[in-house]
């Protein structure tokens, strides 16, 4: 035990240092992204001390509770600052007091609660009585109550975000975001098994210990790659565009979209599909509008009365569309060519959207299509 507590305090470390020292020079110049840094850096700084607290004090020898009281006291805060840095990358460093409240409030209950166990007992908080263990099951309880109401605002940030970018690019940008969805679910994990098994012993600990060790290691790699990647970049364009085109339908007091309006830009889209519009890969939203020359929030409201409801989805549909038609007209034509004349980012990707649209490859389609 005290071998891996002391490999995981140096991982938490270097994870730190990493954070703080190297990774500023990707960073430089976005208050957004550096803000999110520093809160994991704390995180990770904060699971280093607790470690180190671990191995020296030896408290695992002492008793289970010493060690338990330990853990709660650092983990609480350090979980509370992991989920404040996804909370500021999907709001664009715009977090809610409650939000912030939320963890702190809990880490004074639990605070509290510990010193009144000791009290009661009459005994040290570093002494094992069964009102202590009593205090560490209820602060176990609030840890999870906490992350469980953190994590079903984190999961309607993610849609938010997700929306935001089906209704901008052209492609499937699912990779941007799934690991702030991995991560908001394995920190729920960690703290729905908290009360159940922090006082645990044997394999069981061990591999509870394991989860948490990854669910902290897991968020930060993810992190520093979606730092020196474009996705943070792209994700805050387009939620920008979402903000702009609800600021638009405010500012024009248009709320519902009236049949006569709705054909109106029905035919404006009609004429920009002619134009072939559509095929011209890599467009966004606000290129689109800009070619129709008509408001974002009016396409994003005639959008919504159709079938896809958001761009991405219905310019798939277009694409595929005109993929079956060149693939009759053009059996011998390669994956490549009708990916690149249909305004795919790639042969790959027009695989797989084609596989998933259709149910077919486009090879059993042009199949389909001699018998």
């Amino acid at each position: 035990m005290g071998e891996a507590q002391f490999s995981a305090m140096v991982l938490m470390a270097v994870l730190t240092i990493t954070l703080s020292v190297l990774l500023p020079r990707k960073v430089s110049g976005d208050q957004m992204l550096n803000r999110s840094r520093w809160m994991m850096a704390g995180g990770t700084a904060l699971m280093s001390i607790q470690f180190l607290l671990q191995y020296l004090l030896k408290l695992r020898m002492m008793g289970v509770t010493q060690a338990v009281m330990v853990n709660l006291l650092f983990f609480i805060p350090c979980s509370w600052l992991f989920t404040l840095s996804i909370f500021n990358l999907q709001h664009e460093g715009q977090i809610r007091r409650s939000i912030w409240w939320n963890g702190i409030v809990t880490w004074l209950l639990v605070v509290i609660v510990l010193i009144v166990a000791a009290f009661i007992s009459g005994k040290s908080l570093l002494i094992d009585t069964p009102e202590m263990r009593i205090a560490e099951y209820i602060s176990a309880l609030a840890y999870c109550v906490m992350q469980v109401n953190y994590t079903f605002a984190l999961h309607r940030g993610n849609q938010q975000l997700t929306q935001a970018l089906s209704n901008y690019y052209d492609y499937d940008t699912g990779d941007m975001l799934r690991w702030m969805k991995r991560s908001v679910f394995l920190l729920a994990l960690v703290a729905v098994g908290a009360p159940f098994l922090i006082f645990s012993k044997g394999l069981l600990l061990f591999g509870y210990a394991l989860i948490i060790f990854f669910t902290l290691y897991y968020l930060v790699f993810c992190f520093i790659c979606y730092c020196v990647s474009n996705d943070s970049r792209r994700v805050s364009e387009a939620k920008a565009n979402a903000d702009e085109t609800k600021m638009e339908e405010e500012r024009s007091q248009v709320h519902t979209m009236t049949e006569e309006e709705r054909r109106r830009i029905g035919l404006i889209v009609d004429d920009w599909i002619q134009k072939k519009g559509h095929l011209h890969s890599g467009i966004t939203m606000q290129e689109a509008v800009r070619e129709m020359q008509i408001p974002r929030y009016q396409l994003a409201a005639w959008l919504k009365t159709t079938e896809w409801e958001l761009f991405n989805p219905w310019l798939t549909h277009l694409r595929i569309e005109e993929a079956k038609r060149q693939l009759k007209a053009h059996p011998d034509w390669s994956n490549d060519t009708i990916a690149q004349q249909c305004g795919f980012a790639s042969r790959s990707y027009f695989q797989q959207v084609f596989k998933k649209q259709t149910d077919m490859t486009p090879a059993q389609y042009v199949r389909e299509c001699k018998i």
